[in-house]
């Protein structure tokens, strides 16, 4: 096919760019539609953002660290993900400092305020994967970050317009009406930008809509007046969906049934620096489950299984848990003879100590764990990031049934944790052979480094079905596998029906 711009050698793929008016009104969820549209349609399609900014994240095939929301991306356009697609992540780990991993890997911490002092090595960066991503491919859908209108930060942009302008993109401006506000919203965004910017701005799509569309009455007409730009569509709201969300523990899935006395209840710690928390979903979707957040001591009530999840900054959230009283529920719930699971942070929380002579992580060279597992935890060395095959070694407790399963994830890590000979280790990766699981005497309390086990459908039901055993439950029937493939099938049909797709074509010259 014939791209936009051609190099003189061969032709650079098209290139259609959703920016937002604000964060969390939908850009991750639309683009990871559109991918999926455009690949049905026979296109080689690709994903891109920038720069992300999330504690979610994902590994691509060759161990490189990108944003969660890219892969999932990847997944719906049906190819692998890679770094290009997102060559610059922050991974916030306090008010003003965040992680910088620059094309999949840690490249030290970032200040808000010497940003603009790193700009011009990120954007040359982000310029050359866009590139790589358009000799590559059909259809690069390129996702915004925030607002491209904070007139505070246009003058360091890398994610929004500076990018339309480089690759001369089509732009949607998607409003979340759901917040209220949606007309202004769209109406201030477009103001804002220059008018070299306005050019590229081929259409409105307002989102989450729930009701009667008659509702907004002459509104489309209105804004199209006053802005001389069309709304190409009208998304409702679509709450039966799963693929897995970006940004914050705020947009986490609860089960859509009632905590009941025939259901295992499952309790995840929503920490302030939760990472990678959509691996528990699939929990929220299953018969038989409800999965439900601890926020505050107050929520904690009698769960069948809490579960630790990952941290991007483990101690850090360890000094909350203490604080919060969250500690002594723990305590109080294996005492009780109840489950309990820890993941990556999570798991590196149950040991008896977190070591960090480096200051890694913090300025504390040891801290105490809640030494639940035997185990110690060392930060030292460069992270680990890489998909991982794995094997239950353990039968009993919580993996009762489940010795010589073969489970797949991915990790993402600093710390390695290790015990005395004779600890129990219940997982060990096939990769490389070090252990990525630990379970306790009592077979109650499980910790692992790798993330996605519960999208492991045998692994799942095999827990399940032990904790049902434990409450004095029947087994729950087998449930039939999730299908991901499905859910974005489904998001691809709702997006057929409520935008004008073929508008959007037409924007790319297609």
């Amino acid at each position: 096919m014939t791209g936009i711009h051609d190099t003189g050698s061969q032709p650079l793929g098209r290139v259609v760019m959703l920016q937002g008016t604000g964060s969390s009104v939908g850009k991750s969820l639309l683009v990871t539609g559109l991918c999926r549209v455009f690949a049905q349609d026979g296109y080689r399609v690709a994903p891109f953002k920038a720069q992300n900014m999330s504690r979610n994240s994902g590994v691509t095939p060759d161990g490189l660290e990108i944003g969660r929301a890219q892969v999932v991306q990847a997944e719906a356009a049906g190819i692998e993900p890679t770094v290009e697609m997102n060559p610059v992540l922050l991974k916030p780990e306090a008010n003003a400092t965040s992680q910088l991993i620059s094309m999949g890997k840690m490249n030290g911490t970032l200040q808000a305020r010497d940003f603009l002092t790193r700009r011009e090595m990120l954007w040359t960066t982000i310029k050359e994967s866009l590139d790589s991503l358009r000799a590559q491919y059909d259809i690069v859908v390129v996702e915004g970050a925030g607002s491209p209108a904070e007139i505070n930060l246009r003058a360091g942009d890398i994610v929004n317009m500076a990018v339309a302008l480089y690759a001369n993109a089509p732009v949607f401006i998607i409003g979340d009406i759901d917040k209220g506000g949606v007309f202004a919203s769209l109406y201030g965004t477009n103001a804002l930008i220059s008018a070299e910017e306005r050019e590229l701005v081929k259409g409105f799509i307002i989102n989450k809509f729930r009701g009667d569309p008659s509702l907004l009455g002459d509104g489309l007409d209105r804004l199209k007046a006053l802005t001389g730009v069309d709304v190409i569509g009208v998304v409702p709201y679509l709450s039966d969906l799963y693929v897995p969300e970006e940004d914050s523990p705020r947009e986490a899935r609860w089960s859509n049934t009632e905590a009941a006395d025939d259901h295992v209840e499952i309790a995840v710690v929503a920490l302030p620096r939760i990472a990678n928390f959509d691996e528990f979903d699939t929990l929220a979707l299953r018969s038989g489950v409800h999965l439900r957040y601890i926020r505050r001591v107050s929520d904690f009530g009698e769960p069948d299984l809490v579960i630790l999840p990952g941290s991007k900054v483990t101690v850090a959230d360890l000094d909350f848990i203490r604080r919060s009283g969250i500690e002594s529920k723990i305590r109080e719930h294996i005492w009780n003879g109840r489950a309990l699971v820890g993941i990556c942070g999570g798991l590196q929380m149950l040991g008896n100590s977190i070591h960090d002579p480096e200051g890694i992580e913090s300025d504390r060279p040891l801290v105490d764990g809640l030494g639940i597992l035997d185990i110690e935890t060392a930060f030292a060395g460069d992270k680990l990031t890489s998909r991982t095959e794995a094997k239950i070694l353990a039968d009993r407790g919580l993996l009762a049934g489940a010795r010589e399963l073969k489970v797949s994830g991915y990790e993402i890590h600093v710390g390695m944790s290790d015990g005395p000979t004779g600890t129990s280790v219940a997982m060990e990766s096939l990769n490389g052979g070090n252990a990525v699981g630990f379970l306790d005497s009592t077979g109650r309390v499980f910790g692992t480094y790798l993330h996605d086990l519960f999208k492991n459908d045998a692994f799942t039901q095999t827990v399940v079905t032990n904790l049902a055993r434990m409450k004095g439950l029947d087994p729950p029937d087998e449930v039939e596998p999730f299908s991901q493939e499905a859910e974005f099938d489904k998001l691809a049909a709702h997006l057929r029906r409520h935008l004008d797709i073929g508008w959007v074509y037409r924007s790319m010259g297609l």
